[in-house]
């Protein structure tokens, strides 16, 4: 189950039996942990591994290859035996619109973190344009379940993550990882996702039980993905002589794409990522 995308979690109790994200209580306790953790994180990612001097030019980095084709396995076995499945039988008894629907509700959600995700990367035009589009989808589309700000020609949402502010920060790559449940994903972008938990505003904001919803709404989005794109996906997992290398170079040259960096071009595999950003057939 090779999808480059996560379910935000439930707040964690943590010490003093306080919710650890959930500045009700103890506010400037839970502020200092929330700070020493994004510190921490920031720290180990500039250890991420460089490979040596002699390794070619926009060659994948997987020194931890072992490791990762045997959670490559197991991802696949959970995505033949639940999420497969799953998403079919989702899909067959939700109507496209519905999903959909939910789908662009869930991404409407996300906005709020790219917004300051472009801030921290000096992307002001960025910023502004998801600005706009969450305000005119959360009001005109209702909370986002319809895509006015499309049907109005607003420029897309840029999608921007912490992997992508630590691209821009100067952070090296690191090796690639495959993540159990979650997939491909370099040593920046895992702990850039780590680190998105903290920046959407909306998650200090959203309480029980709507808090429900948005986490529904994520998984709802990754059934809908799977099933719309399940061709495409099956074809590398299950078709392709190495599923592994297959989905370590579709991964490499889409997210070098999204970052800006030029040794995408390196890759010999010419297609995007299935997992992310596939347009959905016709």
């Amino acid at each position: 189950m090779d999808m480059g995308v996560y379910v935000h979690p439930k707040p964690v109790t943590a010490i003093c039996d306080v919710k650890l994200f959930d500045t009700r209580y103890l506010p400037a306790c839970t502020r200092g942990l929330r700070f020493f953790l994004l510190s921490l994180i920031l720290t180990v990612v500039a250890a991420c591994s460089t490979p040596p001097a002699d390794h070619p030019p926009g060659e994948p980095w997987d020194p931890y290859e072992n490791t990762n084709r045997a959670i490559h396995s197991f991802n696949k076995g959970v995505d033949r035996a639940v999420l497969r499945p799953v998403s079919n039988t989702y899909s067959g008894i939700v109507g496209d619109e519905v999903e959909d629907a939910i789908s662009q509700f869930s991404d409407n959600l996300s906005i709020p973190g790219a917004v300051v995700n472009n801030v921290l990367q000096g992307n002001m035009k960025g910023a502004t344009e998801d600005t706009y589009r969450f305000v005119v989808n959360s009001t005109f589309g209702f909370l986002g379940f319809f895509d006015v700000a499309t049907e109005f020609n607003m420029p897309r949402a840029t999608d921007a993550d912490f992997g992508q502010t630590l691209a821009v920060w100067g952070v090296p790559e690191g090796a690639y990882v495959e993540r159990p449940i979650f997939g491909p994903s370099t040593q920046r972008d895992s702990f850039g996702g780590l680190v998105d938990l903290f920046l959407n505003p909306l998650d200090y904001w959203i309480r029980d039980p709507e808090e429900y919803w948005t986490a529904g709404a994520s998984v709802s989005s990754v059934l809908s993905q799977r099933s719309r794109f399940g061709s495409t996906i099956d074809s590398v997992l299950y078709e392709s002589a190495d599923s592994y290398a297959q989905s370590r170079s579709l991964y490499l040259q889409n997210r070098r794409f999204e970052v800006g960096d030029s040794s995408s071009e390196d890759l010999l595999d010419p297609f995007n990522d299935p997992f992310l950003d596939l347009e959905a057939p016709e």
